[in-house]
């Protein structure tokens, strides 16, 4: 990585701002990053401890390196660590321990805890929050605490909001002495299932797979119209399946790919847009979505294969829109793909083709049965086995170690995303919050409303405006399970009031979708802002561009809402394809109508026709297909007998 990159990174994404120590320390440091990841492997392996000791001792190795490798400002000096630090870090330990230590005691004891506990209990919540601030950002800590603050306050609360409120012993108990806290389901999920898929993508790096994606998305789509740009949506995509931050995907796949976008002659604020809304994408993109989908499994209760099926027609259309946009706007920029002396030769790709074997192996695992974390590890074994192949592929001892290394960096600013987020969903199961605004959100959209219908739509829109809130500056996994707390009761408590209840998958695949793109939607956007720190461009006019990139992120959750036949959860065989079919017509008529040009420019009136035409064929109905098609092929018609015969080259004003 280089130092543009790493200073991009530290400036946008939180997970990244560590400090860069040296001498006695770093050795130290080093060795505990190893041992997580031993500890991992190790109850991966051969078993988990009991549920309190094994996430405790997650947690510690977490808290501990947080401490250690974050400091407690961004600009703070990063070569050394402060005083105060190694007593974070003992503090840490001595919590952590507790549970391990004093394990038989504790699951004996009932309802009630001693004043030590109820120390140990408040350091522990100060702990979780602070680490939170410092590897994932304040969004996520603000939330917490606001939650921590409604749980106490509860009875000075307005309207519906009241609740007879928690003693301070209470809510330490429940935060810290139960599973319903801080040590709850996410912690759980992140100590078994999601480290061991960060670590099988570390190895995977180590293979120089990230390379590789970029060659083969060159070899398949530079050549292209527009190449540099599909170039960029393709490896995203194939990145997107290892990576779990939009922000990351964005400044590491786009220092290659923005560039070559710009000199081609994409404008900056749209070079950047492609990036981040491809990068953004690639969260939303099975088999790992970005590790949400191992949560998804506890909180939808649901089989991995149901959601990564369910997925993966969204994923398709979401990155064929931007795929029609960006071939568009080529067009109309009259622009080209990329050199034949710029493309690598298919020889020196189909040499590394076996990188891939990895991933198709763990999704054939995941699809015949396999539990999550035998085919998390059956993956590292595999990635080291086909590494073997070659000599610039292989994981040596040395590469073997950085990928140990390197994997529990990675897992950090999950643990303590986990961990805080279980502060939340803690005070939520205590206070019945959601429950509460679920139904205000249901009763606004009642009040407003004349119809069933109306009101089914209001809710979704209130619920996709919160989620978007909710979502922003938040990482995948606290992105996840925020806004499936939060948001989420609000579509399922309308469920009472349809003749068809929306199923529970497609209510948290609604809330997930709406979190992610906070990433490209202004004003905060923090996918756009990096890719402007390469692109040079205008940030909020970056977002701008990502989101109308991204259209179809923010319009197929509605659809699979109203109709799940798009996440094959319902239909037929060929009901699925013909809807899929439809759809992606459907976004070839939006993409001209967001862009302006189809094979003439459009004006205003004809891009909201091709808008309309679109959305009625994505919606998966035979009715609304019929008549969407029809309405294609005479737009269609239109633009082929008034095709311009010299393409347009110069742009007009800057979108």
């Amino acid at each position: 990585m280089t130092d543009d990159q790493r200073e991009l990174l530290q400036k946008y994404d939180a997970e990244s701002n560590t400090r860069d120590v040296t001498g006695l320390m770093a050795k130290v440091i080093f060795f505990i990053l190893i041992a997580f990841s031993l500890f991992q492997i190790y109850t991966g392996a051969f078993g988990q401890y009991t549920a309190y000791i094994q996430r405790t001792v997650h947690l510690g190795f977490a808290l501990t390196l947080i401490f250690l490798l974050f400091p407690a400002r961004r600009k703070a000096e990063k070569t050394r660590i402060p005083w105060y630090d190694y007593i974070l870090v003992i503090l840490s330990i001595v919590v952590c321990a507790y549970w391990p230590v004093y394990y038989e005691t504790l699951v004996q004891q009932i309802g009630s805890i001693t004043e030590v506990q109820l120390i140990i209990g408040g350091i522990a919540i100060l702990l979780v929050l602070e680490g939170a601030r410092r590897a994932v950002g304040l969004p996520i800590t603000i939330i917490a605490i606001a939650f921590l603050l409604y749980a106490i306050f509860g009875p000075q609360m307005p309207g519906m909001l009241a609740h007879r409120g928690l003693s301070l012993e209470q809510l330490v108990n429940s935060m810290f002495f139960t599973t319903e806290g801080i040590l709850g389901t996410p912690l759980q999920v992140s100590s078994t299932y999601i480290f061991l898929f960060l670590l099988f993508g570390a190895f995977l790096v180590q293979t120089g797979v990230g390379t590789y994606f970029n060659d083969l998305a060159i070899a398949l789509a530079g050549r292209r119209t527009g190449g540099p740009a599909k170039v960029a949506i393709f490896s995203s995509a194939l990145n997107g399946t290892i990576s779990g931050s939009s922000v990351a995907n964005t400044v590491t796949t786009g220092s290659y790919t923005i560039p070559m976008m710009k000199k081609l002659g994409y404008r900056n604020n749209f070079a950047g847009a492609v990036e981040a809304a491809s990068s953004t994408g690639g969260q939303i993109m099975p088999p790992i979505m970005g590790a949400a989908a191992f949560l998804m499994i506890e909180f939808a209760g649901v089989g991995y294969w149901e959601i990564a099926k369910a997925a993966t027609i969204p994923a398709i259309l979401y990155f064929s829109g931007i795929w029609i946009m960006t071939h568009l706007e080529a067009k109309r920029l009259g622009l080209h793909g990329l050199k034949k002396e710029e493309i690598p030769s298919k020889l020196s790709v189909l040499k590394k083709i076996h990188l891939l074997v990895p991933i198709l192996a763990i999704v054939l695992m995941l699809f015949q049965g396999f539990s999550i974390e035998r085919t998390a590890l059956y993956g590292i074994a595999i990635t080291i086995l086909v590494s073997l192949f070659r000599k610039d592929t292989r994981i040596t001892p040395s590469r073997f170690i950085v990928a140990l290394q390197s994997g529990a960096r990675t897992a950090l600013g999950v643990a303590a995303a986990t961990a805080c987020a279980g502060i939340i969903v803690g005070v939520v199961t205590k206070t019945g919050l959601g429950l509460k605004l679920g139904n205000g959100l249901v009763g606004l959209a009642e009040t407003l409303a004349t119809s069933v219908n109306m009101q089914l739509l209001l809710t979704l829109f209130f619920t996709m405006v919160t989620s978007i809130i909710l979502g922003m500056g938040s990482p995948t996994t606290a992105n996840y399970i925020i806004t499936s707390t939060i948001a989420l009761p609000a579509i399922l408590a309308l469920n009472d009031q349809l003749e068809v209840a929306i199923p529970v998958l497609a209510g948290h695949m609604f809330v997930f979708y709406f979190g992610i793109v906070a990433d490209i939607t202004p004003p905060v956007a923090l996918a756009a802002f990096a890719a402007t720190g390469i692109s040079q461009g205008e940030p909020i006019r970056t977002g701008i561009n990502a989101s109308k990139l991204a259209i179809a992120a923010y319009i197929i959750p509605y659809m699979f809402v109203l109709n799940p036949q798009l996440l094959m959860i319902e239909g037929t065989a060929t009901g699925i394809a013909w809807s899929l079919f439809s759809a992606l017509v459907g976004m070839q008529a939006i993409g001209a109508g967001m862009i302006g040009f189809w094979y003439r420019e459009l004006n205003w009136i004809e891009r909201i026709i091709t808008v309309v035409t679109g959305l009625v064929l994505i919606y998966p109905e035979g009715s609304t297909d019929m008549i969407g098609l029809g309405a294609f092929v005479v737009l269609l018609l239109i633009q082929l007998f008034t095709r311009q015969d010299k393409k347009v080259r110069e742009a007009g004003s800057e979108a």
